[in-house]
């Protein structure tokens, strides 16, 4: 597969419909000197999702049934963010974890949202069977070369704006972001995943060397809550990952804190847990290694100004 293609091509057909997010040099604890911030989560809808939501919309046909697509939250309210800008019928599918405010923000797009039990596996199994009933397109949160390509676009627009960093560290949940990432890097880069001990799908699979079922739990676990890595990322990690780490809870808190008090920046805690790699010391750079952070959503909970 041409990702580089797949990736500009992308980023030629998202123009217009998605933000140039900024950056931001940041110091702090655990900093031993300015780290850079891409900050995703100013994007349409807090987080990086819009990205590929826009690039499967406007680059596959969308049927007369509509989307659906099952998310932890961020990639159901970029998707039916995405429907509503181009007049597509959309039908969202959502766990309880996901929260008041991703659940708010999702229903102020006008989707139709049915919110389930349990995590976000028992969402994506209620949106397939609704696929298969209806004829709707399946909108993948992160397993699928459209949504890859789309999420390809931030790693090639920071570049372009002219990151200087040895290292990226990027969190994540099933794949999407460090998947495009990693495609449009292709190792000339080191590119750390970082995970939530309790929400680690990517460190599992590396270590047993195939997709493989893990349990989800804390204080991510609604972002970055995937039971099962998709096998796009697997295959890019494998080949290209320099390095993938776990952070504790306690961890991406204190990062979440750090951000808002020192820098005004309120992220959720996905946001915060590349970050917290380098605060508390689970990724230590080598003497001279520069480093960049991905701060990839900003939806918190419970929501600081409900309607």
């Amino acid at each position: 597969m041409d990702w580089k293609s797949d990736i500009d091509a992308a980023a030629a057909r998202i123009e217009g419909h998605v933000v140039r997010t900024p950056l931001l040099d940041v110091n702090g604890p655990g900093l031993h000197s300015p780290v850079q911030l891409k900050l995703e989560q100013m994007q349409h809808t807090g987080s990086f999702k819009a990205r590929g939501a826009f690039n499967t919309l406007l680059g596959e046909p969308v049927p007369d049934a509509g989307l659906v697509a099952a998310s932890g939250g961020n990639h159901g309210a970029a998707v039916a963010h995405a429907a509503h800008r181009l007049g597509h019928a959309a039908h969202i599918f959502v766990p309880e974890m996901a929260g008041a405010s991703k659940i708010a923000l999702i229903r102020a797009t006008g989707a139709e949202l049915t919110v389930v039990p349990g995590d976000y596996a028992n969402a994506l199994h209620l949106a397939q069977e609704y696929e298969a009933r209806t004829g709707a397109k399946q909108i993948h949160a992160y397993d699928a070369p459209a949504t890859v390509a789309g999420q390809g676009t931030c790693m090639r627009e920071w570049e372009a704006q002219g990151l200087a960093a040895d290292t990226v560290l990027i969190a994540v949940g099933g794949g999407g972001l460090i998947a495009g990432a990693l495609a449009w890097l292709a190792g000339r880069r080191k590119v750390v995943a970082v995970e939530p001990e309790t929400s680690c799908a990517l460190h599992a699979a590396l270590a047993a060397g195939e997709p493989t079922d893990v349990e989800v739990s804390g204080v991510a676990a609604n972002a970055l809550g995937a039971r099962r890595i998709g096998s796009i990322c697997l295959d890019l990690a494998q080949r290209h990952l320099g390095a993938s780490v776990l952070v504790s809870d306690d961890a991406i808190s204190s990062a979440q804190r750090t951000l808002w008090r020192n820098n005004r920046q309120l992220v959720e805690p996905a946001g915060a847990t590349a970050l917290a790699a380098l605060m508390s010391g689970a990724y230590r750079p080598e003497a001279g290694e520069t480093v960049a952070v991905l701060v990839c959503g900003g939806n918190i909970a419970p929501d600081p100004f409900p309607e």
